[in-house]
């Protein structure tokens, strides 16, 4: 199933036309507003790439964390 997702506003300018399994390689510097130093400091967390980030389960707990609160009224 294609899926077509606009992503030129979340990603750094070099990844906003690779393929997803490229940019879930990518460092987290591919993001947009994200620098090689954020990577240097992902990295103590063991996080190297995009799919590390969206995958560790601090950084999920948290945004669920986040999207609870906003649903709690």
């Amino acid at each position: 199933m294609a899926v077509n997702v606009v992503l030129d506003k979340v990603l750094d300018k070099t990844y906003e036309n690779k393929p997803l399994k490229e940019i879930l390689s990518a460092p987290p510097s591919a993001l947009a507003g994200l620098t090689p130093e954020h990577d240097k400091a992902l990295e103590a967390l063991k996080i190297k790439t995009i799919a590390d980030l969206g995958g560790n389960k601090f950084f999920q707990l948290a945004a669920t964390l986040v999207e609870l609160a906003a649903k709690e009224g």
